[in-house]
Order: structure tokens, then C-alpha cells, then sequence
């Protein structure tokens, strides 16, 4: 039995998962994963995709990567997808929302091309990753939360932070707290 919680926080790139992460991680201890990381460390890839600028993921060498330290406990992973993390491995999955003009102005500065911009910000608009999030684990786990300003984020990381605090409690063995 894990004495740490694993979180999933997703959401449509330029959204903040990494900001939260990093700071859910200083405050709490757990251990960010960047999915992003280990698939380019691991090679947990297929290639290079040059129309979108990013890796072509191998799901299941990805899995395969993660499932040690997933069945630990005490991951933040960071990614835009959640649908493949077993539901077992997960306490928790939050995904960040923005909106539309805040997006375009994130990724722009990022220099996406316009493809996978126009791409990213219809992803948030249809809200394809929540869809994606409820449809994939209970839905009493799911949370969706607005990251547009720094305000946001720290509400947000706040609220994180105590609910890993009271998973803890009340996980914790029999006489241990």
C-alpha cells in the first residue's frame, strides 16, 4: 500500500501543469514526474514528429518506464494526456483549464506553429482533456480547476496541498498519522 498519493495533473499545453507541479512538489514533497522528461531520457519514443514539434510517445514503453516509481507512490505526473495511467496507480487527477485568449497569448510566446496551436486551444474549448479525465477514472477523483493567473495557481496549489495532506491522514496504517 502506498503512504504517498499519485496526482495526474492535465491539461491542454500552456495551461501551467509544470508551475503546478514544481510548486505542489517543493510544498509537499512529492516527486514531480515530467512525462515529457522521460520519454526523451528513456526513449520512450517513436521519432520526432517536425509538423508538431514534439515526440511521438510510446505508450507503452512510457508505462513501462513509470510503473515502478507510479506503484511507489508520491508522483505529481505532468503531462497533457491521462487516459493511459492505469486507474489503479491514481488518487487523484487534476485538470487545469483556461481560457481561449490567455491560451493563444501562452502559446504564442512559445512560438507553437499554427497547427498545433489552432489544435490546442479547439482542445480546450471542446474541453477534450476533462472529457478525457472523466471518462478514464472515477469521477470522484476528478477536479477541474481554472489556471488563467498567478492568483489561480496559488489558490490552486493550496488546495492540492491539503487534500494530499488529508489523503495521508487518511491512509495512513492503522495507529500512524
Amino acid at each position: 500500500m502506498r503512504t504517498s498519493p499519485n496526482i495526474i495533473v492535465t491539461g491542454t499545453p500552456g495551461v501551467g501543469k509544470t508551475t503546478h507541479c514544481e510548486a505542489l512538489a517543493e510544498r509537499t514533497g512529492l516527486r514531480h514526474v515530467s512525462v515529457n522528461q522521460v520519454v526523451k531520457d528513456e526513449g520512450c519514443h517513436e521519432g520526432w514528429d517536425e509538423e508538431y514539434l514534439s515526440w511521438i510517445v510510446d505508450e507503452d514503453k512510457l508505462l513501462d518506464a513509470l510503473e515502478d516509481e507510479a506503484k511507489a507512490g508520491g508522483c505529481i505526473i505532468d503531462w497533457h494526456a491521462c487516459d493511459l495511467f492505469p486507474e489503479s496507480w491514481i488518487d487523484l487527477v487534476v485538470v487545469l483549464r483556461v481560457d481561449s485568449t490567455t491560451l493563444y497569448d501562452r502559446l504564442s510566446a512559445r512560438k507553437y506553429p499554427e497547427v498545433k496551436l489552432q489544435e490546442n486551444i479547439d482542445s480546450e474549448i471542446m474541453e477534450v482533456l476533462l472529457q478525457e479525465a472523466r471518462d478514464s477514472y472515477d469521477e470522484r477523483i476528478v477536479i477541474e480547476l481554472t489556471s488563467n493567473t498567478t492568483d489561480d495557481m496559488e489558490t490552486n496549489v493550496d488546495r492540492i496541498e491539503a487534500w494530499v495532506t488529508q489523503w495521508k491522514k487518511d491512509n495512513a496504517p492503522d495507529g500512524q498519522e
